[in-house]
């Protein structure tokens, strides 16, 4: 007769694995009508679907999910080209001064071997261990051999065509607006079932004015910042507005939808404003004055 593990729930099972001692409960993950908000969080650990290896998800500033490894590693480990930082939340290409990156885990992930593009020691040595974890995981039937055709891919996404991105100063704070201030949308959920349509700025009191600022230093120096230290940028300087009408703007959300029980199907899309990462979007030049919006064309709940 074969033994049980369940008169010893210690003992180990067939495949030599330790047995959980916290109870499970196999419920589905679900949002309830209303959620103040529709959105996942950011920085959910999740075994990938093709190696099984834990990876993180963060957004991107365009809103599309990107898995990064887990752990940080030294910037003089991981090629220029693979570098990835956390800023509020949101997953920028690059680094920062601390010295540390974020890898994302397609140049990592054991299934898209071999890996095009530049590497170094430390990546082959975690792609083998990575690679090791895996095997291990196929072999004791906790993963399925994924598919070559459905492997994911390494090459980097294409990117958008520009557009014009504003620079916009909130608190005293500077963002890199998703397009141009006045045309931001709200990101509250109406009533139709539907992203509101209402821009921010509704009325001409609640509007920022144009004005130029010298451009801050950049966290990273380099040879693309260091001719515009100082140099004047147009920037959307909401700051003379009282603090609730900036704090509706920091939220992005209309004066419909402001302090409204309204949950968010969209993430707010301003980024903090980096002179080295958005040297394309610095203008000398103020634009010209877009006309008002119509009285009366506010979205209602």
């Amino acid at each position: 007769m074969c033994p049980s593990n369940t008169d010893h729930p210690h003992r180990p099972r067939w495949d030599g694995s330790r047995p959980d001692p916290r109870p499970r409960n196999h419920r589905a993950l679900r949002l309830h009508p209303d959620n103040r908000t529709h959105l996942l969080r950011a920085a959910q650990r999740k075994p990938c679907a093709h190696c099984g290896n834990p990876v993180e998800w963060y957004y991107r500033p365009d809103g599309r999910p990107l898995p990064l490894h887990p752990r940080e590693a030294p910037d003089t480990a991981v090629p220029h080209d693979l570098r990835w930082q956390v800023t509020a939340g949101i997953a920028l290409p690059g680094t920062d001064r601390t010295g540390w990156s974020r890898i994302a885990h397609p140049a990592l992930c054991p299934t898209t071997a071999p890996h095009p593009g530049p590497t170094t020691p430390e990546l082959d040595q975690l792609r083998r261990t990575l690679a090791v974890r895996t095997r291990h995981l196929i072999e004791t039937g906790r993963l399925r051999p994924a598919d070559p055709a459905a492997a994911p891919t390494a090459t980097p996404a294409p990117r958008p065509a520009a557009v014009r991105r504003d620079v916009v100063q909130i608190l005293h704070i500077l963002y890199l607006a998703p397009g141009p201030a006045p045309q931001v949308r709200c990101v509250a959920f109406t009533s139709h079932r539907r992203r509101c349509g209402n821009t921010l700025a509704d009325h001409a009191w609640d509007t920022g004015l144009w004005t130029l600022l010298p451009v801050p230093t950049a966290r990273r120096t380099g040879e693309l910042t260091e001719h515009l230290a100082g140099a004047p940028m147009a920037v959307y300087d909401l700051t003379g507005l009282p603090y609730t009408c900036q704090l509706r703007w920091r939220t992005q959300h209309c004066t419909v939808h402001a302090g409204t029980a309204a949950p968010d199907i969209a993430l707010t899309a301003w980024e903090p404003f980096d002179p080295f990462a958005h040297h394309r979007h610095i203008t000398p030049v103020l634009p010209q004055p877009p006309a008002e919006p119509p009285a009366g064309q506010q979205e209602r709940c």
